[in-house]
């Protein structure tokens, strides 16, 4: 064996700008930037470590990799990976729970400030001379919302919906919740949180953020008759799991006006496909599941997946999700 470690994609967590030292470290390292689905058994084949992303590590995957002993996620979503098929090989499973709560609730607030405020669409512009050209000494090209008074809908208000709560409750709005396990009122009682069923969510709030996980519960949640529920110009914003949202049903509402906007930042297939009808939704906000990639939140989850391999070869496994 060549190596002990292997990193079946590593260019989006390490696109050059950290460092894969600390792994390099615990063993012999090779990374490989991207993986397909036809290099995947090749690649992985002879390792002790394996290290995946988004590289899918199916049943009929791990039944060709006969040396695995370890995985590690690195992210914190593991879909990916057949985690039942690992704990019957007695492998662990590990993922990174906790680095980019920062990060992701900054970005949700990046895109519902572009949503209500579009400084983006007003200083492009600007640039384009509308503004030297104006009679006037102010101009909108689409109306401007303040967010004080409102009532942020939170899904799921784990460390990243508190995280975003916070700054919603910086900015005068209340806080209205659903989660399926609510966290202790401690945890929250700086926030002031009304906790009701999800559809009342729907109802009542003005801007409604996904911030749970995935699972079939879970998958499409926001549906047609959960968007025919929501306020004419209430917003959505996903920061989350693609799946979360019905792309086919979003698209609609908002090309019907039956809604007010989206900010996503996550699509059920990624990269989408170029028919996805969101693509060219009106009113709909679309960055490329990027919320979590701040160098910061990036150089946590490297030393968080250091750290959980470290543990694991020291005989005391830590952040197993099977």
């Amino acid at each position: 064996m060549a190596s002990e470690i292997v990193v079946l994609d590593g260019y989006t967590l390490n696109p050059g700008d950290i460092s894969w030292s600390g792994f390099e470290a615990l063993g012999q390292t090779r990374v490989y930037d991207r993986t397909s689905p036809e290099e995947t058994i090749k690649r992985a084949s002879g390792f002790e470590y394996v290290l995946t992303n988004k590289t899918v590590l199916s049943r009929e995957v791990l039944a060709e990799l006969p040396d695995v002993k370890y995985i590690g996620v690195l992210a914190t979503g593991y879909d990916n990976v057949d985690i039942l098929a690992a704990k019957e090989r007695q492998i662990p499973v590990t993922n990174i729970p906790t680095y980019g709560t920062d990060s992701v609730a900054q970005h949700a607030t990046a895109l519902l400030m572009e949503l209500v405020r579009q400084p983006a669409l007003h200083a492009t512009a600007v640039r384009n001379g509308q503004w030297s050209e104006s009679p006037d000494f102010c101009f909108s090209l689409s109306p401007i919302s303040e967010l004080s008074g409102k009532t942020l809908g939170i899904i799921g208000i784990g460390r990243i919906g508190q995280a975003f709560a916070r700054i919603g409750k910086a900015m005068g709005m209340n806080i209205l919740a659903h989660d399926e396990f609510p966290p202790a009122d401690a945890a929250v009682s700086d926030l002031e949180v009304e906790f009701t069923d999800m559809d009342s969510v729907f109802k009542r709030a003005d801007i409604i953020s996904l911030h749970c996980p995935l699972t079939d519960k879970t998958k499409h949640l926001v549906n047609s008759s959960r968007l025919s529920i929501m306020k004419t110009d209430s917003l959505l914003i996903n920061t989350s799991r693609g799946p979360l949202v019905d792309n086919e049903a979003l698209a609609n509402a908002l090309n019907t006006g039956q809604i007010g906007g989206a900010g996503l930042d996550v699509l059920d297939v990624e990269p989408p496909p170029r028919d996805n009808p969101l693509l060219t939704a009106a009113n709909c906000l679309i960055t490329p599941h990027i919320s979590w990639y701040s160098k910061a939140s990036r150089e946590r989850l490297m030393d968080i997946a250091v750290k959980n391999l470290a543990s694991y070869i020291g005989g005391n496994s830590a952040n197993v999700v099977n």
